[in-house]
Order: C-alpha cells, then structure tokens, then sequence
C-alpha cells in the first residue's frame, strides 16, 4: 500500500491496428461467435500488420498523446513502456520508442504482462513525487496476437494488439482565487492510494514455456507450439474476481474512500463475466464502470491506457474526480489505484 500526493494525468492517447477480426472472422478457425459473446463478451479485436511492431504501436500512441498534452517529445524526461511482447530482447521497446520520438530521455521496460500499466504508472509517479521527474511518458502496449496459438479456439479469440500512453506529470494549482482552495486541491490531486503485489506461485496460469534461459525455442519446443501462451481460464478467472475484489477494498479503505464517491472504474479488458462479478461485490453501477473490451479484446498492458483515453475523449471523466484503476494477469500480478483526476 502506499500513496504519491500532487501528480496527475496531463494528457492521454491512444493506438489500435486498422485490420479489425470480427468473431465470425474466426469461424474458419473452428471458433464459435455465440461462445465467444456469451463467454467474455468480446464480439471483435484488433490484429497488427506483418510488418508492425510493439514500438510502433507506442509511437503511434505516444505522438497522439504528446499532441493532446501540446507537447514535443524533447519536454519529455522520462520513458516508461509496459509490455510483455518487446521488439527484441534487447534493447528495450521504451529505447526503440525514445529512438523514434527523437527523446533524449531515459527509458525502461517494465514486464507485469495485464498489470504493466499500472505497475509503471505508479513508478512514474514515484519519480515525480521525489522531484526527480516533471513529465513522464507513460505507455502500455501489447501485440498480443503473436503470442497465441491459432488452433487454441479458446483462447485464441480473447485477445487483441493496441498500445495507450498517459503523460504523467507534477499536478497544477487550480484557477480558484482563494489559495488555500488552489492549495487544498493541489494536496488532493494524485494517487491517493495504491496497491502493488503478486502471487508468483500462480506463474503456471498464464504461461510462455519456451524462448526465455529456462527453455530455448528449439526446434522441437517450436514444433509442440511451446512459443505460444498456455492459460488456466477457470483459475485465472477465479483468482482475478478474488484478487480485485480484496484489492480494491483495501485501496478504498486506506484512501478513505467509499465506492459511490467513484466516478468511474477501469479495470484490465480481460473478460466481461470478470468485471460483471467484480464490481458487482463492490456494488458499484455499471454505468461508472468503462468496457471496451467488446472491441478490442485482452490487448494485456494496453487495456487500462487504451481505455482512460476513450472515456477522456468521450467526456466521462473530469478533473478532480475519483477514478478506479485495477490491472491484474500474468505473475500473478496485480496494481490498484485510485487517483484523482
């Protein structure tokens, strides 16, 4: 638990590939739509081109953020990407990305798969809460279409490749003339509370076997299909309700918070039935709670970024409002926080 005062959001953006894999697209594959629906909730993803990568994605992501923030890349002093599919193994997808911006800022990956943006998130407010950073990218993205086997009609069909970027700076002093207001606010505005934590012994449930020093991708481990995801759908999903609901409780309570002062919730785009169950222990109204996984999927650390932008540009959230992040997948990790707006 802990909690960063006086930083914020400045600005958001966000990238999807333009190739859209409707359910029925994926009836040659032996998947069923109705399944599909009934079962997540998704009815369509998003599948990047041959020749994209994940820096591209954040590039994308990151210019429409920058130009929301009416910022250049050279204002920029720091670089955190979240992601579990990087260009290579090194260098880091967050240098790929400073190369193409033109930064000069330091950059850093960081790897907490579905909990990757709120993991680097809370680090980038970290930096900016010790005075040591004043604007930090901040950008989740995940091609998720290339770690899945398409001859798994289970989970093949859940997820989804976009990347979504936050800028990340000190919070500002409001425009009220009375400046114990404008300083009661500036108290006010940022991470109010967070909770980071994992669970390594639940590694197994979401799982690349092979390609990393445990074991190379060898020819044979390529031929069994080691390369692709293996994931325990039953367990990730019991553990994940479990897991949010603990989690948020905890986060509300330490803040001082109760869950009707939410104006929104976004938790990770994984499946519909999970957030149903989730929020509704929380008994929050699914009015305040953002979906879009319906049209893009499980896009893994892409989810939370990919859809705060889209409840910014349609309006849903206002500064100085409450708004509940959860992120929550392979690990078993998870990140909690709520902010104020």
């Amino acid at each position: 638990m802990g909690k960063v005062a006086g930083v914020r959001v400045a600005a958001t953006g966000s990238y999807v590939p333009e190739q859209i894999v409707t359910n029925e697209d994926l009836a040659a594959l032996g998947c069923d739509s109705e399944w599909i629906v009934r079962r997540t909730g998704i009815r369509e993803r998003r599948r990047a081109a041959e020749d994209q990568a994940t820096s591209d994605m954040c590039y994308q992501a990151a210019l429409r953020c920058l130009s929301a923030a009416n910022m250049d890349a050279s204002e920029i002093d720091l670089i955190i990407v979240a992601t579990m599919t990087p260009d290579y193994p090194t260098p880091s997808t967050a240098c790929q990305l400073q190369r193409m911006l033109g930064s000069v800022a330091p950059a850093m990956d960081v790897n907490a798969a579905c909990a990757g943006f709120t993991y680097a998130m809370i680090t980038a407010a970290q930096f900016i809460g010790m005075g040591n950073s004043r604007r930090v990218l901040v950008v989740g993205a995940d091609m998720m279409s290339r770690t899945v086997n398409p001859e798994d009609v289970k989970t093949y069909p859940l997820f989804g490749d976009g990347a979504g970027a936050v800028i990340m700076t000190p919070a500002e002093t409001s425009d009220a003339s009375d400046e114990a207001d404008s300083a009661h606010r500036l108290h006010e505005q940022g991470l109010l509370s967070y909770q980071l934590g994992s669970e390594g012994c639940g590694g197994a449930m979401l799982c690349i076997p092979a390609g990393g020093t445990r074991r190379a991708l060898t020819p044979e481990a390529f031929a069994e299909g080691a390369q692709y995801m293996t994931m325990d759908g039953r367990g990730v999903f019991k553990w994940a309700v479990r897991v949010f609901d603990e989690s948020a409780k905890q986060v509300l309570q330490h803040a001082g918070v109760t869950s009707d002062q939410l104006s929104l919730v976004v938790l990770h785009q994984a499946n519909q039935r999970i957030i149903d169950s989730a929020v509704a222990d929380l008994d929050i109204a699914p009015k305040d709670v953002f979906v879009n996984l319906d049209r893009y999927g499980n896009t893994s650390a892409a989810s939370i970024p990919l859809a705060l932008d889209e409840a910014v540009q349609a309006g849903r959230i206002q500064r100085g409002e409450l708004v509940l992040l959860c992120g929550f997948g392979a690990g078993l990790a998870w990140g909690t926080a709520l902010l104020r707006w």
